[in-house]
């Protein structure tokens, strides 16, 4: 049965309770009761099934039995090697390389992250589908967190809302930084021309982006950049960088060289949160990617 289950025992503090208000207070939504409701999943108090109306009691023993999830029939399963960083009955972690779509497009069909996670969920028995909790563009390198249900991806999309997941990257900028830090606060939106690129312009979202120089490669114009987002806005350091005057090594959409690297030079390096079922805070990281590591030490 390809079910995903959570229990919870009723402490003394949340009792007496009526198991709606209390599945409020672990944030399950009113649309996933009602997905529960009617898309077979269930709700058990002491293992005998019952309603939202039941009350609870301190010690009472509460199993959610979330609907069964389907793989979209869209999506090919294929047999590619993951690299992972972390992994627990909620989430995956992967290190995307470079070169790898996160999710199938119209211009790559083949080859992408979720057809690789969908394969390793089939070989471990793993229900469900592919809940990308961030998304990495085809050629930046570093840290996806998938959620293995609904429930976590949803629990990790209002922890993005509240902006408790830190991400941090690295990024190759051609030219010298002046400043040894600073922010770029420049709205980001579509270009008109084209279906891909972003730009700068008044009329778009409001995009924040933290930078902090690490190094200074004299010899080839480069400068080490690390940086944190404020906002998750499509190409958003790409375009943020290339605005004040820095665009990526490789990142010829928005101005930068091919000659030192056939990529953008940019790679999620860390990222961290407060895991939504244990409490804990985890950190979790990726090594530079081989191409970046030769193009800076050599």
């Amino acid at each position: 049965m390809n079910n995903f289950t959570i229990t919870w025992h009723v402490q003394n503090e949340e009792a007496p309770i009526l198991l709606r208000e209390y599945l409020k207070a672990k944030q399950i939504s009113k649309a996933a009761l009602t997905d529960i409701k009617f898309h077979g999943g269930a709700l058990f108090v002491n293992k005998k099934e019952v309603t939202v109306r039941t009350f609870l009691n301190e010690g009472d023993e509460v199993t959610v039995c979330f609907p069964p999830e389907t793989m979209s029939s869209s999506m090919e399963v294929e047999d590619i090697p993951l690299r992972i960083i972390f992994e627990d009955q909620h989430f995956i972690a992967v290190h995307k390389p470079a070169g790898m779509p996160t999710i199938p497009s119209l211009y790559q069909q083949n080859g992408s992250l979720a057809s690789a996670v969908l394969f390793y969920y089939q070989q471990h028995g793993i229900p469900g589908t592919f809940h990308a909790v961030n998304r990495l563009d085809k050629d930046t390198s570093g840290i996806v967190l998938v959620a293995k249900h609904r429930f976590a991806h949803s629990l990790m999309s209002k922890q993005q809302k509240d902006k408790v997941i830190k991400r941090e990257y690295i990024a190759f900028v051609h030219g010298e930084l002046k400043n040894e830090r600073g922010t770029v606060d420049r709205p980001i939106t579509r270009n008109p021309e084209s279906i891909i690129e972003r730009m700068v312009s008044e009329v778009g979202q409001r995009s924040i982006t933290h930078y902090e120089k690490i190094d200074y490669v004299e010899e080839k114009n480069f400068t080490v950049v690390s940086l944190q987002l404020e906002t998750g806005r499509t190409h958003q350091i790409r375009v943020h960088m290339s605005s004040i005057g820095h665009p990526l090594l490789g990142d010829d959409l928005y101005g930068g060289s091919l000659e030192m690297i056939q990529r953008q030079a940019l790679h999620s390096e860390k990222t961290s949160f407060i895991h939504p079922f244990t409490e804990k805070h985890i950190m979790l990281k990726a090594n530079l990617p081989q191409d970046m590591k030769n193009l800076w030490n050599s």
